[in-house]
């Protein structure tokens, strides 16, 4: 995908440079860049270049320029070329970058290497962690592969196509076409005229007619792309350059970026163009798709609180018409990379274009569904069919026909970008539902109003409910992942049950039988005996509370909070291994910090005491010198609460 249709289209005023302002080609190729005339700037590049010039910086240049334009192999070479000079100066994301080129080309090989280099070097970046996590990632794209049909949707000139809506019988596309006009302007980032608006009536099996120009009143002398219209056809969204009333609007560089802008169906004519309020002359919004029902409303952006390059947002639009904030869609479907060009179906489904989730190389079509608490579920690339090593994105799909259209610039296509029809043969691979019955463990009565949290396996809080009049609930999961699911209610004991799902499409089912919390304590029991508690493990040489640790000890607060006047002494054990006097402090350490843990949660300094007996009571034979498994030792490294006061 070229430039001039992702998140950071914009428009700049011709520079003419004097004589005195250039220092040498290089320097005249640096200025083009720094303004965003990147096939200017490529020219000038690639002469130096070729006379033998070598330079770190006109390397990354060079493969920036070509990468931003989605002119993948020719990154690749200049990446290659920067990398060969064996420098330190290659900053992270060049890595990822030269990875991404390098799929483009199916050296896939080597692009993972360099991805497990960007994410050491990269430290937290979402896309390296995605990568370590989703090695696999060319199976699971080969298993959602071979479910479409897909042909040239028949609309397409040698110019930039891209981004359908459906419209009334109709289908709204952008396009660069030229029309003939000696006026029609050129982009100087990609050396392509700006684009309009185009419709194109939809008759048998959705193939488009003949385009025609879609609204005068909608269309400018610069960018329009990515509309999308409400249900009654009255009101439309769509990206265009900051450019309204004859007026443009520029940044404090002097760019002018794009905006969402809204207009009203009156009289068969479009009209009230306004901007929506969340723009601004200092980021882009762009890409704008509905919910089904109208109530929100999707699009890309890089405004402030953005994780990446551009972010997928949602805004609520109220009854009055008005707008709510925008909500950052978060970090399951945005990364450091590009997300952008969302859709939403009407079976609560968001496909997106990214280029930082695991892919083919270029920008992927990824699907998520939405759970009915707003979150979203593992993101899916849609497979082979729709992606290819180059850019692939503005995905929409018909449910009822299961027809669709997105655009590429694969190879075999008719220009810059190319609009494909396309026939889904069937749904994505695997789906699962999580369900089940809370129930009495000596009854088996049925429990209602049980609360129920689903963690994933790191013990992360994923979504909560509360079980039905039945006793059931139920959890949209993913397919082969492990989860806990945690039940607690009022006078029985919190049980937590892992449970790991097919992977396959169906449903998963896990009963929980509660015991009820009868236990009779008296001073000197032990409290996490008593209410079948874990003790609270360490790792080796450390005081810090563990993930799981953690989870214990919300039992412990429970009953404490259950019990005002109760009182606790915490006694904290290492194992033998160091000194005896480092095991001494080392458990102490550890008895003060479950303490704080504790108080910092609420309870009252005064009910807690606590002191560490390093390796004096060890539980089994693994004393100094006694060989003995790391399971062996884990098992004296642990906290006991001995109940002082009732």
């Amino acid at each position: 995908m070229k430039n001039n249709i992702l998140l950071y289209i914009t428009l700049f005023t011709a520079f003419s440079f004097s004589a005195h302002c250039q220092q040498g080609k290089v320097a005249a190729a640096d200025k083009k860049y720094d303004n965003y005339a990147y096939i200017d700037a490529i020219k000038t590049y690639e002469k130096v270049a070729e006379k033998g010039y070598k330079s770190v910086d006109m390397f990354k240049k060079l493969g920036n320029s070509y990468y931003f334009n989605a002119e993948l192999e020719q990154a690749a070479k200049w990446y290659g070329e920067l990398f060969a000079m064996n420098t330190t100066e290659v900053e992270p994301e060049y890595y990822f970058r030269y990875a991404q080129s390098l799929r483009s080309i199916g050296q896939n090989e080597k692009a993972n290497e360099l991805l497990e280099l960007f994410n050491k070097k990269a430290g937290n970046d979402r896309r390296g962690i995605l990568f370590m996590e989703n090695e696999n990632y060319l199976d699971a794209i080969k298993a959602n592969s071979g479910r479409y049909k897909i042909e040239d949707a028949g609309i397409n000139s040698i110019y930039s196509d891209y981004g359908t809506a459906l419209y009334s019988n109709e289908i709204v596309f952008a396009s660069a076409r030229d029309t003939g006009s000696l006026g029609q302007r050129k982009h100087k980032w990609t050396n392509q005229y700006f684009t309009n608006l185009y419709a194109s009536t939809l008759g048998e099996d959705m193939t488009p007619s003949t385009p025609h120009k879609f609204d005068s009143n909608i269309n400018s002398k610069f960018h329009e792309s990515t509309p999308t219209f409400t249900n009654d056809g009255k009101t439309m969204y769509f990206t265009r350059n900051n450019f309204i009333n004859g007026k443009k609007g520029k940044d404090t560089n002097q760019i002018t970026l794009i905006k969402i802008y809204k207009a009203t169906l009156e009289n068969d004519k479009w009209t009230e163009i306004t901007e929506l309020p969340f723009n601004s002359d200092n980021y882009s919004t762009a890409h704008p798709t509905l919910s089904p029902d109208g109530k929100t409303l999707y699009f890309a952006s890089d405004m402030p609180g953005t994780i990446g390059l551009s972010d997928l947002f949602k805004v609520q639009i109220n009854n009055d018409g008005s707008y709510g904030m925008p909500e950052n869609l978060g970090i399951t479907i945005n990364t450091e990379g590009r997300e952008t060009f969302p859709f939403v179906n009407d079976e609560n489904e968001l496909y997106f274009a990214s280029d930082g989730h695991p892919g083919l190389g270029g920008l992927d079509v990824f699907v998520s569904t939405i759970n009915p608490n707003g979150s979203f579920s593992k993101v899916q690339n849609v497979g082979s069919d729709i992606n290819s090593p180059k850019d692939d994105f503005a995905y929409l799909i018909d449910t009822k026909s299961r027809r669709g259209f997105f655009t590429s610039n694969r190879d075999g296509g008719m220009g810059y970008d190319d609009i494909y029809k396309f026939l889904e043969l069937k749904k994505i691979a695997c789906k699962q539902l999580l369900y089940g019955e809370i129930t009495n463990r000596d009854t088996a009565e049925l429990l209602p109003n049980t609360k129920i949290t689903l963690l994933d396996n790191q013990f992360n809080s994923i979504s909560t409910t509360v079980s039905d009049d039945k006793g059931t609930y139920s959890f949209p999961v993913e397919c082969g992942k492990k989860y806990y699911v945690r039940a607690q209610k009022p006078e029985y004991t919190v049980k937590e049950v892992p449970i790991t799902i097919a992977d396959e499409n169906g449903k998963t089912y896990l009963q929980i039988a509660l015991e009820n919390a009868v236990c009779k304590v008296t001073i000197g029991d032990d409290l996490g005996k008593c209410f079948n508690i874990k003790m609270i493990y360490f790792d080796l040489d450390k005081s810090n509370i563990r993930k799981e640790a953690a989870l214990d000890l919300e039992k412990i607060l429970d009953v404490l909070n259950q019990n005002p006047t109760m009182t606790l002494d915490i006694r904290s054990h290492t194992d033998s291994r160091a000194s005896f006097k480092y095991n001494e402090a080392l458990s102490d350490r550890r008895a003060k910090s479950t303490i704080k843990w504790l108080v910092k949660n609420g309870v009252n300094e005064n009910r807690l005491t606590g002191k560490g007996f390093g390796e004096t009571q060890l539980v089994n034979k693994c004393t100094d010198g006694v060989a003995c498994t790391e399971e062996e030792h884990q098992l004296n490294r642990r906290s006991e609460f001995i109940i002082t006061a009732l």
